[in-house]
């Protein structure tokens, strides 16, 4: 055997084997065995927010807890708004504002604000500042133990 076949036995050997490497590369990052159909590999939905107390079989479900919510302010709970006026007295209200329809984002400052005009209602569903004119509209909470359910 001569130099030149051990060259080229040699120069063929590392051409496949860079070859076979780059091609199992490509494969590696081509495979995902079985990732879309693997239930790890799906993103959670996200959460709609920290769940409500749960309520026993045939009860209405709880929105809120009356430790969720502070006296002199409030929570936004999906499409309800729970405040706590004065301590012990919960009042509910529907989150939409009565401007041009939008959600209000917080209640903070002894308000329940709308972000997208800046009208203010007060624990009661009052306004406060404009643009709106009209209140909130009520919705009937009561409590029942450390619950507030709507009704």
């Amino acid at each position: 055997m001569s130099n030149d076949d051990l060259c080229l036995n040699r120069r063929t050997i590392v051409i496949a084997g860079a070859s076979a490497a780059a091609a199992a590369a490509a494969l590696t990052a081509c495979t995902t065995y079985g990732k879309e159909s693997s239930p790890q590999a799906q993103a959670p939905a996200p959460a709609a927010g920290p769940p409500g107390p749960k309520a026993p079989a045939g009860q209405p479900a709880a929105i809120a807890t009356t430790s969720e919510v502070p006296v002199g302010g409030g929570v936004i709970k999906g499409d309800v708004v729970v405040t706590q006026p004065s301590a012990g007295s919960f009042v509910g209200l529907d989150s939409t504002c009565t401007h041009a329809g939008c959600k209000v984002a917080t209640v903070s400052g002894g308000t329940i604000n709308c972000a997208c005009h800046g009208s203010k209602f007060g624990l009661d569903g009052s306004v406060v500042n404009g643009p709106a004119t009209r209140p909130l509209a009520s919705k009937s909470v009561r409590v029942e133990g450390a619950s507030i359910v709507l009704g």
